[in-house]
């Protein structure tokens, strides 16, 4: 356990397993409600208040237990193992939500904020990508200033996560429409209730029911000067740096649901009898098995690596590129892992219920990963390009 945390390695590893047991039990009973009504009763919101899962990652001085890098990950991989909308939402809640505040924030939001991120009194999503401009440098949305010497806010946003239990967005918008370079973007922390701030609706996902996505739209939004994130012209640095960390929450939540299907793809191909053999004693399975350990454990090397690079300098120069890594390995282990388990369970785990788990649903849940904070093509563009910035040279802290 590191020095600085506000609890012992005994109560870490406590609620390690607390958390593990409320998202294949509880969790698991509320999940065939949001199958059908695609939205979070209060009941989970309160299970997650009363199991600090609002808490456990924040700092000390917000009501947190100074965990570090790696140990916030390795609680997310718990609550991985559930229902993949809680898990994008708890996801969202242990990173983004509260880092790009505390990270880039004026003093003055901060002193106000912060401490209401511990039991969720605020919910802050991430807004970048646009129908009209991509997730890049080429977005659309501005925020141009006034005669008031005030920021307005016009444009749109889409598939936009979280946006039906938020009540801050982050907003990255252009203040700087002249230049051609990533300082024409700025970053903003924008209360969803201002004036021509409109939510549009979209259609339910295919997996990782519960969670909610929007398009934005932003009319004459008026911000004062106080909701810029750092500095004009730094939005493309708050991005860049918030999705790297962002990308290997991802990862480790791939690392959760690839570790459960392996678990119990290992005691279906014990209980599955076929000419008077375990299933699991043929050369065939024996394969499968070890390709899906290979992964997980190549990926979780991946992951705790990055980890200790991030708490020994979370700025490090290394940073983007390993993040970029771990998001794809883990799309590559979750996708074989899936795949095998699927193949070694047969029909049966197409089916809905399994007394195994929820085969059906965490072969669909994982599907969503392939997208979440940059797809595959767009990991390797920026692994690439960080690779070619070093000459091919990656350091370690081991």
């Amino acid at each position: 356990m590191n020095p600085n945390a506000t609890i012992t390695d005994e109560q870490f590893e406590a609620y390690l397993k607390q958390i593990r047991e409320l998202v294949e039990g509880p969790f698991e009973e509320i999940q065939k409600e949001v199958e059908v009504t695609n939205v979070f009763p209060q009941e989970f919101y309160d299970l997650a208040i009363k199991n600090d899962l609002y808490r456990f990652y924040l700092p000390a001085e917000y009501g947190g237990w100074n965990l570090n890098e790696l140990e916030i990950l390795r609680v997310q991989e718990e609550f991985s193992r559930g229902p993949g909308g809680m898990r994008m939402h708890l996801h969202h809640a242990a990173d983004m939500n509260w880092r790009i505040l505390d990270d880039y924030g004026k003093p003055e939001l901060k002193a106000k904020y912060m401490d209401k991120f511990q039991d969720k009194t605020i919910y802050c999503n991430f807004a970048i990508t646009e129908q009209t401009g991509g997730t890049g440098a080429d977005l659309h949305t501005t925020a141009l200033k006034n005669e008031k010497g005030n920021y307005v806010l016009n444009g749109e946003k889409w598939l936009i996560s979280h946006t039906d239990c938020s009540d801050f967005t982050y907003v990255i918008a252009v203040t700087d429409p002249e230049s051609d370079k990533d300082s024409r973007l700025s970053a903003f922390f924008v209360p969803n209730d201002a004036p021509g701030f409109e939510i549009v609706e979209m259609p339910h996902m295919m997996g990782c029911r519960g969670a909610g996505h929007a398009g934005l739209k932003f009319d004459n939004v008026e911000l004062e000067p106080i909701y810029l994130l750092g500095e004009e012209g730094q939005g493309m640095e708050v991005a860049i740096h918030s999705l790297s960390v962002s990308r290997v929450h991802i990862a480790m939540s791939n690392l959760g649901m690839a570790q459960r299907m392996l678990e119990i793809t290992l005691k279906r191909a014990n209980d599955r009898i076929t000419f008077g053999k375990p299933i699991a004693s043929r050369q065939m399975i024996k394969e499968k098995i070890a390709r899906m350990q290979a992964h997980i454990h190549t990926l979780r090397c991946a992951i705790y690596d990055f980890a200790r690079d991030y708490d020994i300098d979370p700025y490090n120069e290394y940073v983007t590129e390993k993040a970029a890594i771990c998001k794809l390995v883990s799309i590559e282990t979750v996708k074989e892992v899936s795949d095998e388990m699927l193949e070694i369970f047969g029909g049966d785990g197409y089916f809905e219920d399994s007394p195994y788990g929820p085969t059906e649903r965490l072969y669909r849940d994982c599907r969503a990963m392939w997208l979440e904070e940059g797809a595959p093509n767009v990991q390797k563009i920026t692994i690439a390009r960080e690779c070619q910035k070093f000459g091919g040279v990656v350091k370690y802290n081991f």
